[in-house]
């Protein structure tokens, strides 16, 4: 059974196309997440919803607590992750108000190498096909059935922030061939790897960063003003995209259990507790 869990960032912090069923305050061994997450409903289905910066945008990008939101959309039962973010584009053709289907990241956060397994066990997981091709294929028949400009994959370049890009940066980034940025995809797409959840992240291109001339300079009000439009088009987008999600039958995601390289009899108990919402198989074999 599949079950679906959305992450809002910039401008969206409750789906009002949905009815509201309750909020669940969770707790979990990394801390508090973000905010409450709510719980909908969406023909006779459930739907979790968490804003990524809290509801009222106080958590700044580096202060998310990554881990936190995925071990408490995993204690709610959540099995895939939509992720809906402000990004800043370095392709001339991803003009603003594009949503893109992200596909590919490119880590130069301070948050690098993030993961769940830190301490008492060694993981490793493939991270060469970050996203869901399922899910992608879901957003792709969506965007296109809505009429709504999007491009089918991109490469995100993940910053820490709260700052944006100089010049110097943002044309470096570009002769890397990324062709969005963002500051809170990172580690976020990492962790949902390890957490056997599928992924997906949908970025609403708000502006061209700061390397564009014909273009501003990227300013929080022209950023606010495309959001908007963006949060709009982003609000009629997710009612179509869970329609088709809930028809769509999803292949088995990773299994990270494989991806164990400490013996098992040599984890201690805490560290099986306190993975057990994100590995259950571990901390249920323990007992």
């Amino acid at each position: 059974m599949k079950t679906i869990g959305i992450i809002g960032g910039s401008g969206l912090y409750r789906l009002e196309e949905f009815e509201y069923v309750t909020s669940h305050k969770l707790n979990t061994p990394w801390g508090n997440p973000s905010d409450e997450i709510i719980e909908y409903s969406f023909c006779n289905n459930k739907v979790y919803f968490l804003p990524r910066h809290h509801k009222n945008h106080f958590i700044t990008p580096t202060r998310i607590n990554s881990k936190a939101n995925i071990d408490a959309f995993k204690q709610v039962g959540v099995t895939d992750v939509l992720s809906i973010s402000a990004v800043g584009s370095l392709n001339e053709k991803l003009s603003p108000g594009t949503f893109v289907i992200i596909d590919q990241y490119i880590d130069h956060s301070d948050r690098k190498g993030e993961t769940f397994f830190d301490d008492g066990i060694v993981v490793h997981v493939s991270m060469a096909y970050p996203t869901d091709k399922n899910l992608m294929d879901i957003a792709k028949y969506t965007l296109e059935s809505l009429n709504i400009r999007f491009n089918y994959g991109g490469t995100y370049l993940g910053i820490s922030g709260p700052q944006f890009s100089t010049l110097a940066e943002s044309n470096l980034y570009r002769s890397w061939k990324c062709d969005v940025i963002g500051m809170t995809n990172l580690p976020e797409v990492n962790l949902c790897r390890e957490a056997d959840l599928r992924y997906l992240s949908i970025g609403m291109v708000t502006d061209y960063d700061c390397w564009n001339d014909e273009y501003s300079k990227v300013e929080v009000k022209n950023v606010l003003d495309i959001l908007d439009s963006n949060i709009k088009n982003s609000n009629i987008m997710l009612v179509n995209f869970l329609k088709k999600y809930f028809k769509t039958k999803l292949k088995d995601n990773l299994n990270v259990y494989k991806s164990i390289v400490t013996p098992l009899n040599k984890i201690d108990k805490e560290t099986k507790y306190r993975l057990k919402n994100i590995v259950p198989k571990l901390y249920l074999a323990s007992n």
